[in-house]
């Protein structure tokens, strides 16, 4: 039996386009070369995919700030309906051979909000991680509230708007609902793109400005005073939690630029310093969101954890970073699952998952 081929997507036309860059030259130099064989599948800002060579798909590559995706000419086409060969090279001078798995490590925008993962169901593809609802959901903030309320999972209070709503949002009305400071944040993006903490009416508006220019619609939440807890959960139906990790920024909170420029931006505390009880209710809070949110395959849950014990999440992020400092690979590593492990269990629940689908009838009459 020959290796299983793996297509890692990356790159990505949105804000997280550099981080997507750095995860995957992550998982390139991780996972194990005598099981499976690398196709790099490069998405440029533009939206355009191509094929990139192992060996110099990343210009600048050592570092976040310049790190970019070196331009191909070999650009790929999409082939819907066939049961091979999905994905082919468009203009044939090297042809691509048959991808068995992809490995999805677009965040954001098109790579973690369903979008991708509609487009790989319809090449009937297995792939990584969530699915295109639980996808879905978890990336719009606000709908991912609604669910989680609904099952009794405690969420921060937010006010939420759309861009056409702009004109009429008012300071003094949202400071007498959440309070001072707020958080402002794009609906649909992570990794603290377009996040502001604001203070006053004049950082407020700016704020809003800022995260308008990344979505159409915008959460305005409170401020949670509490320690920030994150959990990583892996598996399908029967997923498991691992132990908790705790971010300690060295700035006013955990920025873009702390997560993945400034390596002292943050202190990465794995495991958490937490009693065995808040272990343990990390753990179960956490895959009690993974599992309201209809995740299967990865998802990082973050909470914040207040003076009494009680956990507010955060987020559900279900293409975390893969970057060197990134927290999911992290906290699976203090859990006893080395990076190597971690992407083949990953690959192996895509094609558990995709056998499941694949064993549904799509017809009535046969």
């Amino acid at each position: 039996m020959g290796k299983i081929r793996v297509g890692v997507i990356f790159g990505g036309k949105s804000a997280e386009h550099e981080i997507s860059l750095q995860s995957a030259k992550n998982i390139v130099d991780a996972i194990d070369r005598d099981k499976y064989e690398v196709v790099l599948l490069g998405v440029d800002k533009k939206g355009r995919w191509q094929i990139n060579q192992d060996a110099t798909f990343l210009l600048n590559d050592t570092d976040p700030q310049k790190i970019e995706l070196h331009l191909s000419e070999e650009s790929i086409a999409v082939l819907p309906g066939k049961t091979k060969e999905q994905i082919v090279n468009q203009s044939m001078q090297h042809p691509l051979p048959q991808i068995d798995v992809v490995f999805p490590v677009i965040h954001g925008t098109l790579g973690e909000d369903g979008s991708l993962q509609g487009l790989l169901r319809t090449l009937n593809l297995p792939f990584v991680g969530v699915d295109l609802l639980g996808s879905a959901v978890s990336m719009d903030k606000d709908f991912a509230k609604r669910i989680l309320r609904d099952a009794g999972i405690s969420v921060a209070k937010g006010l939420v708007y759309k861009a056409f709503q702009q004109s009429k949002i008012d300071f003094e009305t949202v400071k007498e609902q959440l309070g001072l400071p707020v958080f402002i944040k794009p609906v649909n993006q992570g990794s603290s793109v377009g996040v502001n903490k604001a203070r006053t009416e004049a950082e407020f508006y700016q704020a809003v400005e800022e995260a308008f220019l990344y979505d159409d619609k915008i959460l305005i939440e409170e401020a949670v005073v509490g320690r920030e807890i994150e959990c990583a959960v892996l598996g399908n139906d029967d997923p498991i939690a691992s132990l908790p990790g705790e971010i300690l920024p060295q700035s006013d909170f955990y920025s873009y630029e702390s997560k993945y420029i400034d390596e002292s931006g943050a202190i990465l505390s794995a495991p958490a310093d937490l009693t065995e009880q808040q272990t343990q209710n990390v753990r179960e809070e956490a895959l009690r969101v993974f599992k309201a949110l209809d995740c299967e395959g990865m998802a990082r849950i973050d909470f914040f954890m207040k003076a009494d014990g009680t956990l507010i999440v955060n987020e559900a992020n279900t293409i975390p970073g893969f970057t060197k400092i990134s927290m999911y690979p992290r906290l699976w590593g203090i859990s006893g699952l080395s990076y190597p492990d971690l992407i083949d269990r990953l690959i192996t629940l895509a094609f558990e998952r995709h056998e499941r689908k694949q064993r549904l009838k799509s017809t009535i009459y046969e």
